[in-house]
């Protein structure tokens, strides 16, 4: 087990890992992850907002996010955020690519 925490960067790549069910493009690229932070007991806090408050696929992406910090935290968090509103100007230049290979319009 590494003796030093992750950085913000560690745990930003390692969440691009979880997938969004509905669109399948990670939730880094969509632009869902608005902040990681990880505090000195090395339990990070993912500030993560969806594309819609009524999103039914939390548990998912929890089970994905669980999936993806294993052996880096020793626990996390999902803090969800609704504000600011997730919107497309937040997909990151990868996740439109991603997107118009699937044949989005974005």
């Amino acid at each position: 087990m590494t003796t030093s925490a992750p950085t913000e960067d560690d745990l930003t790549e390692a969440m691009r890992d979880v997938v969004d069910p509905e669109l399948g493009i990670n939730v880094v690229d969509l632009g869902l992850v608005y902040g990681v932070s990880v505090d000195e007991a090395n339990i990070a806090t993912i500030d993560m907002t969806l594309t819609s408050a009524a999103c039914p696929l939390t548990d998912v992406i929890e089970d994905q996010t669980r999936q993806a910090l294993e052996g880096l935290v020793a626990d996390f968090r999902i803090n969800w955020v609704w504000m600011p509103p997730w919107g497309p100007d937040k997909i990151t230049d990868d996740g439109r690519e991603q997107l118009r290979a699937l044949g989005f319009n974005v």
